[in-house]
């Protein structure tokens, strides 16, 4: 329904009926709007409004573009910035005390920086002209977003102090990054099949601004992308929400995904989810829009999911069907050959951008994806299938798989389960039409399905497939749902008001709106403060005997600097040199590896006894 109504014009004058007894009225109209009804025409005109002066004159389209480049601008200029500003507090990171007193700058700095915008927002949801609050709290979400994970990047440079290695430094997935981008600077080519996109960033990266130093450029980029995660994912869903709304579905999302080791796969994801709901929105608008801007649309779009391909593939194996089949759904089938046509327009247009784009990664997929077969089982491979509101990497701490998920009190299930399913069940019944809900529905359902399929073949087949990485893109999809359930709700909640109430009652709601928006912005920061040491925490080096995520900042200070000193908080003064890199060599396995398994569970977990267990047979 649109936000304003259009009142039925008057008859002429020789045609309205006149009352000799008082004084001639106009039809009164269905009451949508905040407009204040007319004054009796014996009453004295009512004073106007103050005007604000006109501004200077900008077409619409460039004036939208300078407001979003600027809001795209300030977000990642605070995670950035921020992030930078980290780098100079001066702690010891392998002791707790000083890991503690990190975390706790970090949170004087952040309040620093908050509070003023805070303000000034509040200030302008009461004092200040419509179009000064809106631009207000436009800018507030936008340096949220930022801050929130601006607080994680600066929670990893206080937990690599001292050190130029990255996380991880050369072991697990860090020394698999750092060996493709090393085997591409030495000219023998892209990988068969991980996705080459940020290969191709930090072998750049290394080349042009880390002298050959991969691993020193791989901290770099873990940094920046870490910063810039936030921003990004705000960004993404700012293409289909209000601000607020953006802010609400990016920020806990954003802080609850963000691996500072891999920033580059989730963010992937998180952006993945509203960019479908984007073409779903553009696709159902076609119908009247000409072919050239549908078709520019439609590259543009490609463009980004091509881009998106060749940083992280697997997101899209698992959206696909769901996506496929919400296409479908949204097409304008019944609207005639021409809405069909320029549907079809819209389409091929994104998918031959996205397919040329992408063409680099698609390729080598299409030649050897079918031979490549992932056997490795980490922590969530063990627990129960159908537990998707949480995860433990394969750093599960000293939990046992036995033991996880944690019990909930209904049937097994948290209260934070029967949020989300609440969510879920509200959107599906008041925004099941709308582009976002379907989007994510398509992401929630697809899946669903693909991780139980590949769950119940996993002994069959000897072959994990990253099925546990569904958990994300579901619980992705379940807390978007849910805010846009809440963003539903509250739009019918005003919608009834203005219908409820007359013309003279219906302003008080709209500046207790503003108002309203004002405080969630300021909830969502002190989440995005919280969330944000939880996050930051879990990375601070930790002992490898302890298994947690702090053994990847633990094992970037025990390698030595390029001048071959060990780093300022070497743990016993001590470091090793850095070995050489090689090309990663694919897994020889014929049998699941059971990761983070003592030798003697291996036939209990997997059927076969670890590879290393040289104890006779009875």
């Amino acid at each position: 329904m649109s936000d304003v109504t259009t009142e039925a014009a008057d008859p002429p004058a020789e045609a309205r009926p006149v009352d000799p007894s008082g004084p001639e009225r106009r039809p009164r109209t269905l009451l949508l709007t905040t407009e204040v009804a007319d004054p009796p025409a014996e009453a004295p005109p009512a004073e106007p409004p103050p005007v604000d002066p006109p501004g200077p004159t900008r077409r619409p389209h460039a004036r939208a573009l300078l407001l979003t480049t600027a809001e795209a601008g300030l977000s990642l200029a605070v995670a950035i910035g921020f992030m930078l500003w980290a780098r100079n507090i001066r702690v010891d990171p392998l002791v707790r005390i000083g890991q503690v007193s990190g975390l706790a700058q970090l949170q004087l700095r952040a309040a620093l920086v908050a509070l003023p915008l805070l303000a000034l927002v509040l200030y302008a949801a009461h004092r200040a002209a419509p179009h000064r609050y809106r631009l207000a709290l436009r800018f507030g979400c936008a340096a949220v977003a930022g801050l929130g994970t601006g607080i994680v990047a600066g929670g990893i440079a206080v937990a690599l102090r001292g050190t130029p290695w990255g996380l991880g430094g050369q072991d697990g997935d860090p020394a698999t990054l750092q060996g493709y981008a090393w085997s591409l600077l030495n000219g023998e080519g892209l990988p068969d099949l991980y996705p080459p996109g940020f290969i191709v960033l930090l072998a750049g990266w290394t080349k042009y601004l880390r002298d050959d130093h991969v691993g020193f450029a791989l901290k770099d980029l873990q940094l920046l992308l870490s910063a810039a995660f936030g921003p990004l994912c705000y960004l993404a869903w700012r293409s289909l929400l209000r601000p607020v709304w953006a802010l609400a579905v990016a920020l806990p999302a954003a802080l609850f995904f963000l691996d500072p080791i891999r920033p580059y796969s989730h963010l992937v994801m998180v952006v993945l989810l509203p960019l479908l709901g984007r073409l779903l929105a553009e696709l159902s608008r076609c119908a009247g829009r000409s072919v050239p801007s549908l078709l520019l649309r439609g590259a543009v779009l490609g463009a980004l999911f091509g881009l998106l391909f060749l940083t992280y593939s697997g997101w899209f194996v698992w959206a696909a069907p769901g996506a496929v089949l919400a296409v479908a759904a949204v097409v304008p089938w019944r609207r005639g050959g021409g809405a069909i046509g320029r549907a079809g327009a819209l389409l091929g247009a994104t998918a031959l951008t996205a397919a040329v784009v992408a063409s680099p990664s698609l390729l080598r997929m299409l030649r050897k994806g079918a031979s490549t077969v992932d056997r490795y089982a980490y922590f969530d491979v063990y627990v129960d299938p159908a537990y998707v509101v949480g995860w433990r990497y394969d750093r599960p701490g000293l939990a046992d798989w036995a033991v996880w998920p944690p019990t909930g009190d209904l049937a097994g299930q948290s209260l934070f389960t029967l949020v989300l399913l609440a969510g879920l069940a509200l959107a599906l019944a008041l925004g099941l039409r709308r582009p976002p809900v379907l989007a994510a529905l398509a992401c929630l359902i697809s899946a669903w399905l693909l991780r139980f399929w590949f769950a119940g073949h996993m002994e069959r087949d000897q072959a994990v497939m990253l099925y546990p990485r569904t958990t994300w893109l579901i619980l992705y999809s379940l807390i978007a749902l849910t805010v846009l359930a809440g963003m539903l709700l509250s739009g019918g909640a005003a919608r009834v008001w203005h219908r409820l109430t007359d013309r003279q009652e219906a302003r008080p709601p709209q500046r207790l709106g503003r108002r309203l928006a004002a405080g969630s912005l300021c909830g969502l920061a002190v989440f995005g403060a919280l969330a944000g040491s939880w996050s930051a925490n879990r990375y601070m080096p930790a002992d490898p005997k302890l298994i947690t995520m702090g053994v990847d900042a633990w094992r970037a200070h025990t390698l030595a600097r390029g001048d071959g000193s060990c780093p300022l908080y070497a743990p016993g003064h001590t470091c090793a040199p850095p070995h050489g890199y090689g090309r990663p060599q694919d897994s020889k396995d014929v049998l699941i590896w059971c990761g983070n398994v003592p030798g003697e569970r291996w036939e209990a977990v997997c059927g076969a006894r670890a590879p290393w267990d040289q104890r006779p047979r009875d």
